[in-house]
C-alpha cells in the first residue's frame, strides 16, 4: 500500500527532487582510547526530464513522472534535448547552456552536418526553433 502513495506524492511534487540523507556513527577503541568517527550519506530521485550537460550527454535521472513520453518519431518543436540527441544517434558537436533574463534555461545544440550547420534552440528544456543552412527555421 506504502509503494502507491509514494508515487502519487512524487506525481503531484512534479518537478521537485527528493533527497535522503543519513549519518553513521562509528566508535573504535584502541589502547584504552575510544573514538568515533561519523560519516554521511544521501541519494536523490529528481522528477525532472533529463538535460544535455555542457558536454552533450544526458543527465543521469530517474523520472517518476507518469506522463513520461515516448520517443518522438521525429526532430520537431517541443521535443526535449535528450531526445534531439537520441533521434539524430550521435553526441552533438557543441551545447552551449546558459540563463535567460526570465530565469529559464536556454540551450543551444550545434550539430556539424556534411550540408552545414544545424543549430537547435531550447527554452525549458523545450525545442522552439532550429536553424539550418539556407536559413531554414
Amino acid at each position: 500500500m506504502r509503494l502507491p502513495i509514494l508515487f502519487f506524492c512524487a506525481a503531484a511534487l512534479g518537478g521537485c527532487s527528493v533527497d535522503m540523507g543519513g549519518f553513521a556513527f562509528q566508535s573504535e577503541t584502541k589502547g584504552g582510547v575510544t573514538t568515533t568517527t561519523t560519516t554521511s550519506g544521501s541519494a536523490g530521485i529528481s522528477t525532472r526530464e533529463p538535460v544535455l550537460t555542457p558536454e552533450g550527454e544526458c543527465s543521469v535521472g530517474l523520472s517518476l513522472d507518469p506522463s513520461t513520453r515516448p520517443l518522438p518519431k521525429e526532430i520537431a518543436p517541443g521535443i526535449t534535448e535528450c531526445e534531439l540527441v537520441k533521434l539524430k544517434g550521435k553526441p552533438p558537436t557543441d551545447v552551449l547552456i546558459g540563463q535567460s533574463g526570465k530565469g529559464q534555461r536556454e540551450v543551444q545544440v550545434l550539430y556539424a552536418e556534411p550540408g552545414g550547420r544545424e543549430l537547435y534552440l531550447f527554452t525549458d528544456n523545450r525545442l522552439g526553433r532550429i536553424v539550418k543552412p539556407g536559413g531554414e527555421g
